[in-house]
C-alpha cells in the first residue's frame, strides 16, 4: 500500500476558504455526513429546561439541514438561517416547507428577542465569538438558550485513533484535530465570559458503507480545500485501512456529540 504524500509545506488556505469549500460538495455533505441521535434532543432539552415542542428557535449554520429536519421533527418552531448558496440550496431540497434565510452568525438576520432558543449544529467553530455571542444574546428572549454542538470522533476507538494519526501525517496535527474533532479543547466559545455553559457528552454510532465512510471524510474543509490529487490518494489510501479492519465493507463509526448549552438570565 503506497501512503498519501503529506500536505505540501506553505501557507493554508484560510478560515474563509475552508468556511466556503463546503458550497461545492453540499450534495455530499448532505448524503454522507452523520445526523445526531434522540438522546442528544432529550439532552438540548433538559439543560435548556424548555421542551422543543412549539419553542422557537434559531438554527445558525444550518448547512443542509442536518438538524434542522430533527429539531423540526421534534415540534420546534424552526427559522433556518445558512450563509452558503450551494448549502442553501442543498436545505431548500430536503425542507422545502421550513423558513430558510441567508446569513450568518456574527450578524443574524433576525429581530431582536425573537427566540427561545439559539441552536449551532457543527458551526460554531465558524463564527467570531466577538460578534456571535452578542447576536445570540440579542435574539433570545429573556429565559432563552444557546445551544451548540458537535459530532466527534470517540478517540477511545483503536481504529477511529489510527486512523486520526493518519489524518495528522497527511494533513499536520492541527488541521487533522478541525477535521476529526471540530468540539475541540481550545476552541474559544466565549472568550467574553458573559455565558456559563452547561455541557454534556452523548455517545452513539451508526454503521455505513465504506464509500460513504470515505465520502464524509472528504467532505470536511480541509480535505475539500486540499490539493485534489493528494486528498484522492488519501481516501484510496483510506480504504485500504478501513477494508482491513471492516472486510465486510461496513464502518461503525463512533461519536461523542460534544453539547454546550448556555442559558440567558
Amino acid at each position: 500500500m503506497t501512503a498519501a504524500q503529506p500536505w505540501p509545506a506553505g501557507p493554508r488556505p484560510s478560515h474563509a476558504a475552508r468556511a466556503g469549500s463546503f458550497d461545492a460538495a453540499a450534495a455530499q455533505y448532505a448524503a454522507n455526513r452523520p445526523s445526531y441521535p434522540p438522546a442528544l434532543l432529550d439532552a438540548v432539552e433538559e439543560l435548556a429546561d424548555r421542551p422543543l415542542p412549539g419553542a422557537r428557535t434559531v438554527d445558525v449554520g444550518a448547512g443542509t439541514g442536518i438538524a434542522t429536519a430533527l429539531l423540526h421533527a421534534r415540534g420546534a418552531d424552526v427559522l433556518a438561517v445558512e450563509p452558503g448558496a450551494g448549502m442553501a440550496a442543498e436545505f431548500r431540497r430536503a425542507l422545502p416547507g421550513v423558513p430558510l434565510v441567508r446569513g450568518d452568525g456574527n450578524a443574524l438576520p433576525v429581530a431582536d428577542a425573537r427566540a427561545d432558543l439559539v441552536t449551532y449544529a457543527q458551526s460554531w467553530h465558524w463564527t467570531d465569538p466577538a460578534r456571535s455571542v452578542p447576536e445570540a444574546l440579542r435574539v433570545l428572549r429573556p429565559g432563552g438558550a444557546l445551544a451548540l454542538w458537535w459530532n466527534t470522533e470517540a478517540p477511545d476507538v483503536p481504529w477511529i485513533a489510527e486512523a486520526g494519526r493518519r489524518a495528522a501525517r497527511f494533513l499536520g496535527p492541527d488541521a487533522a484535530a478541525e477535521a476529526g474533532r471540530p468540539g475541540r479543547p481550545g476552541l474559544r466559545v466565549d472568550p467574553s465570559g458573559r455565558l456559563a455553559f452547561a455541557s454534556r457528552t452523548v455517545r452513539w454510532s451508526r454503521r455505513v458503507p465504506v464509500d460513504t465512510r470515505l465520502a464524509n471524510i472528504g467532505s470536511h474543509s480541509v480535505f475539500l480545500v486540499a490539493p485534489a490529487e493528494r486528498t484522492a490518494a488519501f481516501l484510496e489510501a483510506e480504504r485500504a485501512h478501513l477494508l482491513a479492519v471492516f472486510p465486510d465493507g461496513t464502518v461503525e463509526e463512533t461519536y461523542d456529540v460534544l453539547l454546550l448549552v448556555a442559558r440567558t438570565p
